[in-house]
């Protein structure tokens, strides 16, 4: 407890200061606390209509009174988590049960939040702030082989039947394409892999790298549809065991070769190479190695397509609730930090492509598909699945609301390497969908 205290003391925020003094007021009769606090409830929730149930029987509301409407009880636990560190607070007490609702979902809490502006991009700050921040976030991201191969079992050894419940058919687990809005989850996630191979100007025959294979569905596809050898590299014994089945299964297994392997690890040169949703598993530290790999691997006329999430407001940290139980050593990139990386490399930057609300729309079927497993409650126990909900509610709101984007990223050794215009991209995506 007095560790609490003093952690409350040392941010030093009058609304901090007020809290704990209500928190430790018995029977939180401090009301002249309350105003304090509604202005702070007032900054969060602009929209919507926010009740939030305190301990000692006290009331609190916040909004606009327009939908959704949303009451959620707190106990003493959950208020102390949610001032001490909100990002990491709020998570945290909903998978405990110490943020219960009685209305509404936490879905239409953290939308109150986002269109409130709780999720908009904050100001860089000062210099010494930012210093900070670029020193801490080069120290959470110290990713080398050991640390990487152990992050991404966190991740992706929990099960692939988990999976398999809430993504498209496929198994892609990365953002979907939506040409138009209402296309189910399995088409938007089959014109994403058809709009990257577009991309990859790819003819039969040639050696196709993919760095972070998943689950092979991508490798598998570009084998099967445009007659190209590929190799898939993860880090995840339960991704390449399925991968490799899927293979044999879809006859292309003499195309396609699955390794358990860290794809710095690799010296063989590649016509193309692909990763899809693993640079955000590489860390800051390690841009300039990753794009070097790239182009060590690169035949001299190649070329690589990386699809990665991106921020649009500049380099940040990584949200403590993600790096804790989610994705540890995960940092979501700004696009001026890899720009950066790829000028210290002297490869050719020949397309970028931002994706903007696609994977809002894509989080939004995997949480309606999560939610609705009848199988999920009876398979693993509540606190994991609350853990989860928070996650994928937060990750789409971070692409609603947030500074999330996602962005696509073509490199290549030499200037003459691709045709000069991007007709060759869109001529050969037609000519796909017509086949």
């Amino acid at each position: 407890m007095s560790q609490v205290k003093s952690g409350l003391r040392a941010r030093q925020t009058p609304c901090a200061q007020i809290v704990r003094k209500i928190i430790y007021s018995p029977g939180i009769k401090d009301r002249k606390a309350a105003p304090m606090i509604e202005s702070l409830l007032g900054r969060m929730a602009k929209t919507g209509d926010l009740t939030v149930r305190l301990p000692g029987d006290r009331s609190l509301k916040a909004g606009d009174g327009s939908a959704p409407a949303v009451t959620i009880r707190l106990t003493a636990r959950g208020l102390r988590r949610v001032v001490a560190n909100p990002s990491l607070g709020l998570g945290e007490a909903y998978m405990d049960e110490d943020l219960v609702f009685e209305q509404g979902t936490m879905r239409d809490l953290l939308w109150i939040v986002g269109a409130s502006g709780g999720r908009a991009p904050k100001p860089r700050g000062s210099w010494p702030k930012r210093a900070w921040k670029t020193a801490k976030r080069r120290l959470q991201q110290l990713n080398d082989a050991t640390a990487s191969r152990r992050n991404v079992a966190h991740h992706y050894d929990i099960s692939n039947d988990l999976y398999r419940r809430f993504l498209d058919a496929d198994m892609q687990y990365s953002c979907a394409y939506f040409p138009q809005p209402d296309v189910s989850l399995e088409d938007a996630q089959s014109a994403k892999k058809l709009h990257l191979a577009s991309k990859l100007a790819l003819k039969p025959g040639l050696k196709v790298l993919d760095i972070g294979s998943g689950w092979g569905g991508l490798a598998i596809t570009l084998a099967r549809d445009f007659g190209v050898q590929v190799t898939g590299v993860t880090l995840s014994t339960e991704q390449l065991e399925l991968a490799r089945q899927r293979a044999r299964d879809a006859g292309v297994a003499e195309r396609v070769r699955f390794e358990l392997r860290d794809y710095r690890s690799l010296n063989e040169p590649f016509d193309r190479i692909i990763s899809v949703g693993m640079l955000e598993h590489v860390g800051s530290p390690h841009f300039g190695d990753y794009f070097e790999t790239v182009k060590r691997l690169l035949a001299d006329d190649g070329s690589a397509i990386i699809h990665s999430i991106g921020r649009m407001s500049g380099p940040g940290l990584t949200n403590p609730f993600t790096r804790k139980y989610i994705f540890p050593g995960g940092y979501i990139p700004a696009l001026s930090e890899i720009v950066a990386a790829v000028e210290t490399t002297n490869l050719w930057i020949t397309d970028i492509e931002i994706l903007r609300l696609h994977y809002a729309m894509t989080i939004r079927h995997w949480l309606e598909r999560f939610l609705a497993d009848p199988e999920i409650p009876q398979l693993y126990d509540a606190r994991f699945r609350r853990m989860w909900e928070f996650y994928l509610c937060g990750a789409e709101l971070g692409f609603r609301h947030g500074n999330h984007m996602n962005f696509q990223i073509q490199v290549a050794k030499r200037r003459d390497a691709l045709p000069l215009t991007r007709d060759y991209m869109r001529e050969a995506e037609l000519a796909a969908q017509a086949s």
